[in-house]
Formats: C-alpha cells, structure tokens, sequence
C-alpha cells in the first residue's frame, strides 16, 4: 500500500510528520545500535531493506492513489527485532521514494502506516503468541510466522483504510467492497513469503533471528 499525497488534506500530513519525527526519535533512542557492529547482523538488516525495497515496487494497482503489496513486517521483526525492523522498512521506504514511485510528501503519511503500524501490530502479535501459547518449534513457525504475517497485512490495511475513510479519501463503501477484500488475499501471499523467510533463517541461521530463543522452543521439547 503506498499513499498517494493527495489522498491527505494539509493537516493530516502535518500531524503525520509530527507522529514520524516522534517514532524516528524513539528509535534512534532505543535501537539495539550494537548490533550493527557485527557485520552478518548489517548486512542482514540491509538485505532486508534492499528486499523490502524490490518487494515494494512490485504492486498492484486498484486506484488512483490506491496499490497492493506485501510488507514483510512480520519476517522482518521477528529476525531484526521491532526497532531494527523499523529501520529496515523505513530504509525501502526511502528507497521506493528515491526511485519515484511515492511523492517525498507522502513520506511521513507512509512511513505511520507502511513502517510504524505493521511492525507494532507484528511486535503485539508475537508478544501476545508468547504470552498465552506453549513455547513449542512448531508454534512459532506456522501461527507466529505464518498466521501472523497474514493477520499484520490485513490489519494494517485495515487501519489505513480506516484513516482514508476518516480524511475523506474514499468512501467507506467502495474501500469494503473494492479493496479491504483483495487484503485477504494479499495476506495468504504475505503468510508464505514471511514465514518462508523466517522458517529458512531458524533452520540455518538460528542465531540470525531475534525472536527465536533455542532454550525457549527446543530445550527438553
């Protein structure tokens, strides 16, 4: 989903700018930075960005102002951690940007909903797997990895729909009929893609993955 400028009146772009110097500061505050020091850790971090960044300009078009594709939210929060995950998509953000398919303006607007919104979900999501399911292997891969990635890009589509029916953008009726739907869709492809990523990585490079502890899903199981 990149918005369009347009789709925004001022006021909308000036609060979003506001919610983006905010989540940008809390970032650079709380970003395990150290990480970056070992060099499989960067270079992961910026082949997710460069993955993000090729997975992006890969859309499709519903309307004016309106596209589909898959974030990679999940995938990317469970290896980096949600504040270096936050890092990797803004990055394929500004990449997507640089190669002209969204307008600087709308940067912000994107940045609240493409980046800060599906890592948060994603983050919650984990989180809560954590906290009322058992700590089983195959737990973290299907409903974590898999169900999760799906349910992050159907919610954050859902969200972002929300806002453009609030700033006037689109109908609610057309968004329900014409667009929310092609997310569940979008959310099976997301589901294999992000949990392909995820499953390769713990299965080879265990260690590569911030969200997976050996002692909490493979330890006496």
């Amino acid at each position: 989903m990149n918005l369009a400028s347009s789709l925004f009146p001022a006021t909308w772009h000036g609060v979003m700018l506001v919610l983006s110097a905010l989540a940008v500061l809390r970032v650079v505050r709380r970003a395990p930075w150290r990480r970056l020091l070992d060099a499989s850790q960067l270079n992961l971090l910026l082949g997710f960005a460069v993955g993000l960044t090729l997975l992006w300009s890969l859309r499709a078009g519903v309307k004016p102002g309106l596209s589909l594709h898959m974030i990679g939210a999940m995938a990317a929060t469970l290896t980096l951690g949600p504040w270096l995950a936050v890092v990797a998509l803004a990055a394929a953000l500004t990449g997507i940007t640089l190669n002209g398919a969204l307008e600087w303006t709308a940067w912000p607007v994107n940045f609240v909903f493409m980046v800060a919104v599906p890592v948060a979900i994603a983050s919650a999501i984990q989180r809560g797997i954590e906290r009322w399911l058992p700590a089983h292997f195959f737990i973290f891969i299907f409903v974590t990895s898999f169900a999760g990635a799906a349910l992050t890009v159907m919610l954050q589509g859902a969200i972002a729909s929300t806002a453009m029916v609030a700033a006037g953008a689109y109908s609610l009726d057309f968004l329900l009929s014409d667009y929310l739907p092609y997310f569940l869709l979008l959310g099976f492809s997301e589901a294999w893609i992000s949990g392909a990523v995820v499953t390769l990585l713990v299965v080879y490079r265990p260690d590569w993955v911030a969200g997976f502890d050996d002692s909490r899903y493979l330890l006496n199981k």
